[in-house]
């Protein structure tokens, strides 16, 4: 087993200032300061994302979650100070209730540093962290005087908005353009930010909506996924063509795959290989990429560079090999924003070809969560030529579940039953946050198989493209609502408000279910086989990297009051934008103006300019930085095809609970660290799955030749 050393371009280097190798300070460091009567003490608080499944983790109700790190100057005797004997850190939100214990703090000497890591979490939006001096370590609510306070990053927001900015007029919500745009509705909970020279705006697009959308009633109604499972060598026809979906009350058009929403589900053993007969029926060039399966490049469809584009009326021969178990999905890779989110994807799901993988189960249950944007009309124009939605990507305003408009999914189930959902989300830009309240969950699973060991989680975060395996204990009896619970921000005003969706219920019924598994639901397994497969590559894990990415954005042409608006978000970045509070802000920019970026910072080489090269065996250590420094900084699901890695690092934490991924997840201002495992030759894509901004350009090609 190899892996890759890769010698920059020294001048090159020395031309350019260096990336920053740490998350960025300003989003993720508090800086200490003493009271009054202790001013020359102090130092930093650093924000580390706790160990979790996810890089971005959060609480059930999508509150980010913090562990806290002290690095402080030094600390006074505490007895200087009465009759105290140590020191003890809290958090609390603006309203100082409730006050929560973070953790003692050890005086180790006068004029020693401090450092040291606090045992609880910190899972407010906005917070002041607090020092006092105690008596004993371990007060229920502080009783001795605070010595040092800090503000969160997220308390910035606020002053600069209310005086900068005003609320946008009503009818602005709903306004038509002479061209034939439709402004996006505003959202219902958040005001609207205007300023004078937006009104009339519209993308530097034309208007495009299928063709049928004047007729719908020519096309007949989407039908729900057929479930296919092939045996080793059969072929699959597949036929992308409009088809006519009734959302709130209207008949909208949109792509189906073989007539269905999503498209047939493909159940498959791992080592199979199956032949898929494509047929374009839509009036766009197309192409299926088979995410996250390590397939012969030809059959990858990217058209340009695997393929030419399959023309309307044309069709392609896929050959499809599964050498991995996991759950994996298809969809189109040509104006994915368009084509996608006109619901062009399929679930495949591939079981261990050894039995006895996965513990045992009552229910199956697989789960595709996306969204789509609608106006009084119907369905949001795209735009023709080029994207829409440049910034921040194409939220929707329905929540769609398997297709259907949520809250319509429901599963019956019984008392005791453990279901295991396997989740992937095809939206355009939404991150999910999915938890049921009352049930038990665990992660056992992602992208491509089981994780080493099972873990219990709140929630579950699901990034663009990226995919759960989730097992879920319905103990009790009764409806169990499946929610989706996030932490917007009014931009306007500098402030969060949660945001709760109902995906659908699992109504649980009093009877047992049979057989009884909560023994083996209450166990947390770990997977010997991913330990030992894992195990091979570990000592690579503390290597440097060989290649860094960072991860940012170009503006150029944007309108001047638009940006004016944007600039007044830019003290704060939440890790990840969960809602389009802004659909004008959203709508605008296009690809013409925005353009998404990849640059290797060994060559500052950009997007598809960049010439990465591998062997077959190399070992790549990848840092990938995400530039807040932007004039909207966005959270991106990097998406590599062709071969697999493992997540190592976020933010500086190690990962310690491993599985393999295709999609990583990177947070505002965040750093993370992958080994790529490089098995597969031919010419391979990485990019971000946020349809937007791989439209708007962030992409690029790899190369791997055989050994």
């Amino acid at each position: 087993m190899r892996f890759l050393r890769v010698l920059p371009l020294v001048l090159i280097a020395l031309a350019r200032p260096l990336p920053a190798q740490e998350p960025a300070p300003d989003l993720h460091t508090i800086e200490m300061i003493g009271t009054p009567d202790l001013r020359r003490f102090g130092g930093t608080a650093f924000l580390v994302p706790p160990e979790s499944p996810f890089t971005a983790p959060v609480t059930a109700n999508g509150v980010h979650r913090w562990q806290v790190s002290l690095r402080l100057d030094s600390l006074p005797d505490p007895r200087l100070l009465g009759e105290y004997g140590t020191y003890v850190a809290w958090a609390a939100p603006p309203s100082l209730s409730p006050m929560v214990r973070l953790g003692a703090v050890s005086w180790p000497g006068l004029n020693t540093p401090v450092e040291t890591t606090l045992a609880h979490d910190v899972a407010f939006n906005r917070f002041t962290l607090f020092l006092s001096v105690e008596a004993d370590s371990a007060p229920a609510e502080p009783r001795g005087p605070f010595v040092l306070r800090g503000l969160s990053p997220s308390m910035r927001m606020g002053e600069a908005h209310m005086v900068q900015a005003s609320s946008a007029p009503s009818e602005h919500a709903h306004h038509h353009a002479d061209d034939g745009w439709v402004m996006p509705p505003a959202h219902p909970r958040a005001s609207m930010m205007y300023m004078p020279g937006l009104d009339g705006m519209t993308p530097d697009a034309t208007p495009w909506l299928p063709a049928a959308t004047e007729d719908p009633a020519t096309l007949p109604h989407v039908r729900p996924r057929e479930l296919l499972e092939p045996a080793d060598g059969d072929t699959i026809r597949l036929e992308a063509a409009p088809a006519r979906r009734r959302v709130r009350g209207r008949d909208i058009v949109m792509y189906a795959f073989n007539g269905q929403q999503p498209g047939p589900l493909v159940h498959v053993r791992q080592g199979m290989t199956v032949h898929v007969n494509f047929v374009n029926r839509t009036e766009l060039p197309t192409a299926v990429h088979w995410h996250g399966i390590r397939l012969d490049n030809r059959f990858d469809g990217v058209p340009h560079v695997t393929q030419d584009p399959v023309m309307p009326g044309d069709s392609f021969h896929y050959e499809i090999p599964f050498p991995d178990a996991g759950i994996y999905w298809y969809h189109p890779h040509h104006r994915e924003d368009i084509q996608q989110d006109l619901g062009l994807y399929g679930n495949l799901l591939v079981r261990d070809a050894a039995s006895g993988g996965w513990s045992p189960v009552h229910h199956e249950q697989v789960v595709m969560l996306d969204d789509l944007l609608l106006g009084d009309d119907g369905l949001i124009p795209f735009g023709a030529e080029r994207t829409t939605h440049a910034l921040m990507g194409r939220f929707g305003n329905v929540l769609l579940v398997n297709g259907e408009p949520a809250p319509s999914y429901a599963l019956d189930v019984q008392k005791g039953a453990v279901v295991r959902f396997f989740f992937t989300n095809v939206a355009n830009t939404r991150t999910f946050n999915v938890s049921f309240p009352n049930a038990r969950m665990k992660v056992v699973g992602t992208d491509i198989g089981r994780y080493e060991e099972e873990a219990w989680v709140e929630s579950v975060v699901i990034a663009p493209a990226e995919r759960y395996v989730v097992d879920v204990a319905f103990d009790s009896a009764g409806s169990i609502p499946m929610l989706n619970r996030v932490q917007a921000i009014d931009h306007t005003f500098g402030i969060f408000f949660e945001e709760e969706d109902t995906l659908g219920v699992v109504n649980v019924s009093e009877a047992p279910a049979t057989p009884d598994y909560a023994s083996g639901f209450d166990r947390l397994r770990r997977h010997t086989d991913v330990v030992e497969d894992v195990a091979r590559y570990r000592e690579h894990f503390e290597r440097e990297p060989d290649l860094t990415l960072t991860l940012t954005m170009k503006d150029e042409g944007l309108p001047f009051p638009l940006v004016a608006l944007m600039r007044l978000d830019t003290l704060f970045f939440n890790p990840v934008e969960w809602s389009g509070t802004m659909p004008m802000m959203d709508w605008l920019p296009t690809s013409n103006e925005v353009t998404w970026t990849l640059r290797d910072e060994a060559t500052g080489l950009e997007n598809e300019d960049i010439t990465w090269q591998f062997e077959v065996g190399d070992l790549v250590r990848i840092r990938l930085i995400n530039d807040r420094h932007t004039l909207h900084a966005m959270a991106h699901p990097i998406h590599i095809h062709g071969q697999r890695f493992l997540v190592l690092d976020v933010n500086g934490r190690p990962t310690r609970n491993h599985a393999w991924k295709d999609t990583v997840l990177v947070p505002v201002g965040g750093v993370v660290e992958l080994l790529l495992e490089v098995t597969n030759p031919g010419m391979w894509m990485i990019h971000c799955h946020i349809a937007e901004h791989l439209e708007a350009g962030m992409k690029t090609i790899f190369a791997v030749t055989p050994p």
